[in-house]
């Protein structure tokens, strides 16, 4: 009887068919007391139901002696882990349910890793099948021939989302370097599994035609998932009913505007620009859209301009001379301003000030529905390259806004963005060769701007602000992913490791150090505007659509697998707060006192009632915009009388037959004091 004992105790001996299912950990039932005891479940049905285990079906049975797992609930957390490489092998033994045939898509489970979403990190393995999330939790019943990872207790985080790129964008007869393959190779070698294209239609031009253009340019080379902004360069009634177009039947929510480029996309040249302004963000308000703003003053940067060539300074230095910061920071005042009469969620692209990030932090603090997007490069570099001797690494440098000369601007960034001030990031990547950026080498203002950062973000991000300790991971998860695929209304589809999402993955190395270099990099640029930097953090593997592309540092990438993510209006991390304060403005028009009226929002201002006036009424000229007080027309009883300046001589009828004043006659005043003439004759 002993001896039988402890051969029961002897669990590391037991066959494998008497472990748990869906797992080949020999771990035998638990015992209830002595050999001769009651074993719970004994007289239950062993019958294994493959029907109720099948992968993504609704109410599956959870089978005996294995827990039921939220995908949003850690089911264990783990504090220790040992951090080996990620190992990759092919499971044979599971034999529960048949291979998938030839053509469909692969089958992964990520075992031992830890997932790290923008809310919570918890411990648990995900299975995916047919580019989805299928199962997250511990013992998964999965198929066979399934690919098995182990992360050895590494970081498995959601892809990351680069909401801003210009792949393969035409420019003056020519075209950016990185493609839609090149560029979309890079941003997967860099951890990124979407990005967002800006759509730039030529003024004059019809903005679905460019849509479809750069829609047909993505579907042919995009190696990762895509969406699309379309920018507004000019402003009409067809411009109009085309947005409306493109937001309800196109798949694009968010639209950028310009308020710097005179003369080419700017919308505020005049009074008539800001009312187009002000239309567009109206507009975009009602119909659920986000606007997005490049916010520059841009008639005070064509003054700067001509006065800095002027000068005689031709060179890149000129670019951020003839931009200061404040000019920055104006235009982002004036949008935020523009937005909120207009009740329209405002997106600021490229913040690359303080000053700029300032005004930003402060409107948010004021309830404003307000997005920053600081890029890589204000992020990581700063403008002191625009005074290198080398031309061409001060031209690499080259975009608007220009990198802040500041170089602490970096640091006051991260930290804006580790506080939640500014929200997500992208890159700006738009990279031209040498010869390219060579167009303006004699006039600054002729320089192709851009830069480029989409492989750099996610590791740039981790060093400059976690390993500082600015930034946790759930923080970075946010910065990087979920809140781009909130803003684009692609959440929890996106940004987020739960059943159901989009199976595009990376396994986050945090130690992993690498060096930047133009040498090394995937983009098709001869420049990196961080060459030379250690940053800490990098991809172990990555996985896209269901797929791995990223493995021991080898890029497996096919051109043209990247698909089109059609994105819906009315994002709730947008409009929430903006249908909550229309909804309390109702509320307080329930409640309205006239006695506190001016306390009230815009949306419920209404007349008081009261009586008509009915007292004196002056006399007044509908046509007068002022003029000079009657009493100056008297004449001085000791002085000649003096032509009054201000007062104009214009008529609707005609001009006055007065003498003309010559051409190229001066008045001069003589020596010895300001002189009495009173005729031009």
């Amino acid at each position: 009887m002993a001896e039988a004992r402890r051969a029961l105790n002897r669990e590391d001996e037991l066959p494998v068919y008497l472990a748990r299912p869906g797992t080949a950990d020999q771990a035998a039932r638990q015992k209830h007391g002595g050999l001769f005891c009651s074993v719970e479940g004994a007289y239950e049905s062993k019958t294994i139901d493959f029907e109720a285990l099948s992968v993504g079906h609704r109410g599956a049975r959870t089978p005996l002696g294995q827990r039921r797992v939220d995908s949003q609930i850690p089911s264990s957390l783990h504090t220790e882990h040992e951090f080996k490489q990620v190992d990759i092998k092919h499971d044979v033994d599971a034999k529960l349910i048949p291979k998938l045939s030839e053509g469909q898509s692969d089958r992964l489970l990520i075992k031992g890793g830890r997932i790290v979403n923008d809310d919570q990190s918890f411990c648990a393995d995900i299975y995916m099948e047919d580019g989805l999330i299928k199962q997250i939790g511990d013992n998964l019943i999965v198929p066979g021939g399934v690919k098995t990872i182990e992360a050895n207790g590494k970081m498995v985080i959601p892809g990351g989302i680069d909401i801003h790129t210009h792949f393969q964008m035409p420019y003056r007869g020519t075209t950016t370097v990185d493609d839609f393959c090149q560029g979309t190779k890079a941003a997967l070698a860099g951890g990124t599994t979407m990005i967002v294209d800006h759509v730039i239609p030529e003024p004059g031009s019809s903005l679905v035609e460019a849509f479809k253009h750069w829609q047909e340019w993505a579907d042919e080379k995009a190696c990762c998932d895509y969406s699309l902004h379309v920018d507004i360069t000019y402003w009409n009634d067809s411009v109009k009913q085309e947005v409306e177009s493109l937001l309800k039947e196109k798949g694009v929510n968010s639209f950028q505007v310009y308020m710097a480029y005179k003369d080419l996309y700017q919308m505020s040249n005049s009074e008539v620009g800001h009312i187009e302004l002000y239309e567009i963000f109206t507009l975009l308000g009602e119909l659920g859209g986000i606007v997005q703003v490049h916010a520059e003053n841009g008639e005070i940067i064509a003054e700067e301009q001509a006065r800095i060539l002027g000068m005689g300074i031709t060179g890149p230095e000129g670019h951020v001379l003839s931009r200061p910061e404040e000019l920055e920071a104006e235009a982002v005042f004036r949008a935020i301003t523009i937005a909120s009469q207009t009740n329209c969620p405002l997106y600021v692209t490229r913040v690359m000030s303080k000053s700029a990030a300032d005004i930003i932090s402060q409107a948010r603090k004021k309830g404003n529905v307000v997005f920053g997007e600081p890029i890589t490069a204000s992020l990581g570099t700063d403008g002191t390259h625009y005074w290198s001797k080398n031309w061409a690494k001060a031209a690499s440098y080259v975009t608007s806004p220009p990198l802040s000369p500041d170089p602490t601007t970096p640091d006051y960034l991260n930290s804006l963005l580790a506080s939640g001030d500014l929200n997500v990031t992208g890159s700006a990547h738009c990279t031209f060769s040498v010869a390219q950026k060579a167009i303006g080498k004699d006039d600054f203002t002729q320089i192709p701007e851009g830069v480029n950062g989409v492989e750099e973000r996610m590791s740039l991000i981790w060093d400059k602000a976690v390993v500082s300790g600015k930034m946790d991971e759930n923080m970075f998860v946010a910065v990087t992913s979920t809140n781009a695929a909130k803003i684009l209304n692609l959440y929890p589809r996106k940004g987020r490791i739960a059943v159901g999402s989009d199976s595009d993955l990376v396994i986050w190395d945090p130690d992993m150090v690498k060096t930047v270099t133009a040498k090394s990099h995937n983009s098709a640029a001869e420049y990196n505007v961080f060459e030379g930097m250690e940053l800490r953090g990098a991809p172990l593997l990555v996985i896209c659509q269901g797929k791995i592309i990223l493995e021991d540092g080898k890029l497996q990438a096919t051109s043209g697998s990247g698909r089109f993510i059609p994105c819906s209006p009315f994002p709730d991390f947008a409009y929430k707060r903006i249908k909550a304060r229309k909804q309390g403005d109702l509320l307080k028009c329930k409640k309205f006192s006239w006695s506190k009226s001016y306390f009230l929002p815009l949306a419920v201002l209404r007349a008081v009632p009261r009586g008509m006036y009915d007292g004196p009424v002056s006399d007044f000229n509908p046509m007068s915009r002022g003029g000079t007080p009657s009493a100056s027309n008297r004449s001085s009883p000791t002085k000649a009388p003096i032509r009054n300046l201000h007062q104009s001589g214009f008529t609707l009828a005609g001009p006055e037959e007065a003498p003309i004043r010559p051409a190229g006659r001066r008045i001069v005043v003589p020596p010895g004091g300001r002189s009495n003439i009173t005729s031009l004759s």
